[in-house]
């Protein structure tokens, strides 16, 4: 079993920032794998901090969700940016906020649905089997 955590952090006009993978074509939240002995909280910090060069500070816990054909857990976190600009880094080489009706074709399928979930009830803590 793994265990992933991502972040949707926004800005000023209720965007969703998303990070474009330097290995595949594909844009995504800034989150990832728990590494052992790491909260899921830790783990969106310290992605947001290699993905996007940002601290930010987890407002809410907003979403679990299972994925079970790949045997996977993922925290979803709403959080802002404490200090920095978000930019490029070696995991990510692009950055950019979209509309939730804007959002990139590209965009991992699972986090898009997502992210849709959130804007459809943002006071909402959803729990999920996907």
């Amino acid at each position: 079993m793994t265990i992933g955590a991502f972040s949707i952090i926004l800005d000023d006009e209720n965007r969703v920032l998303l990070c474009k993978r330097r290995d595949r074509d594909l844009w995504n939240l800034p989150g990832g794998r728990v590494e052992q002995n790491e909260s899921p909280w830790v783990t969106a910090v310290r992605e947001a901090h290699e993905e996007i060069n940002v601290g930010i500070v987890i407002e809410k816990l907003i979403g679990v969700y299972f994925k079970q054909e790949q045997e996977e857990i993922v925290f979803q976190f709403l959080a802002r940016i404490e200090r920095g600009t978000p930019s490029e880094s070696e995991e990510s080489k692009e950055i950019a906020y979209f509309a939730v009706d804007a959002l990139p074709e590209n965009t991992a399928p699972r986090q898009k649905e997502r992210i849709k979930l959130f804007f459809e009830e943002p006071n909402i803590m959803r729990t999920l089997n996907q």
